[in-house]
């Protein structure tokens, strides 16, 4: 693991982006091998290693899941493709009086698998690879969880399409840091900061995919109708959320 050269941490974080177009070269499994280690050597809530990772290798699974995902065409193309699950099946086989029904747990086992999918990215980055997370798994998340045949306890969070970039897209501006950190209580985004990014962002798509689109609109499109109304009982069904 040790004979891989990457780029720098900090170098590493401040200038990702989502890459969705790969080339054809697949990922050397040594490099996929210390991605996944250093996913692993992630943090995570009283060490309970909430997280099981599915490698979609499988062209038949992957055309599935990308029915599922909008027919978002890297799930099929990348040179990996993997799915990160909430996994409390491994605690509830082996300590059966485990609760798992508390909404605490899911946001733990939800957060922990952020972090580790985080920490891969980062890694993945640092390596000369680029990847994309995809959300949309959880459209029909019980067809996800079909295909993948996955017990009880266990949930489809979202995938992530890593290989090596065949594009160079444009950085998306964020937030000011002034607007996403505050000391010592809350500070809202003021409407005027809100107006001034708002237009940073439709700049920005205007350049990068001449999209007539904005902060506000994009924040219309994926809030403002039902979110995956079939989530909720899902969970409850695979045994969490119930209190």
């Amino acid at each position: 693991m040790s004979d891989f050269t990457s780029k720098p941490a900090l170098e590493t974080a401040l200038s990702h982006r989502s890459i969705r177009k790969f080339t054809s070269d697949p990922i050397a499994p040594e490099m996929l091998n210390a991605i996944i280690a250093a996913g692993q050597a992630s943090s995570t809530s009283s060490f309970m290693q909430p997280t099981h990772i599915i490698r979609v290798t499988d062209p038949e699974l992957r055309k599935a899941l990308r029915a599922v995902g909008t027919n978002q065409h890297y799930i099929e193309t990348s040179a990996e493709f993997l799915v990160f699950c909430m996994d409390f099946s491994k605690h509830k086989t082996f300590v059966p009086t485990a609760e798992t029904d508390w909404a605490e747990v899911t946001l733990v086992g939800a957060v922990d698998a952020g972090i580790m999918a985080q920490t891969m990215i980062l890694v993945a980055e640092s390596l000369g690879l680029g990847g994309v997370y995809i959300g949309c798994l959880r459209n029909d998340i019980v067809r996800t969880t079909e295909i993948l045949q996955l017990p009880e306890y266990v949930v489809p969070l979202f995938g992530m399409s890593l290989g090596h970039p065949a594009q160079d897209p444009l950085l998306r501006p964020r937030l000011k840091m002034e607007y996403v950190v505050s000391e010592n209580t809350y500070q809202p985004l003021g409407e005027q900061a809100f107006k001034e990014y708002n237009e940073i962002v439709k700049d920005y798509y205007q350049r990068r995919s001449n999209l007539d689109l904005d902060w506000e609109n994009q924040i219309l499109d994926t809030l403002a109708a039902d979110v995956q109304r079939d989530v909720l009982p899902f969970l409850q069904k695979q045994g969490f959320l119930k209190k």
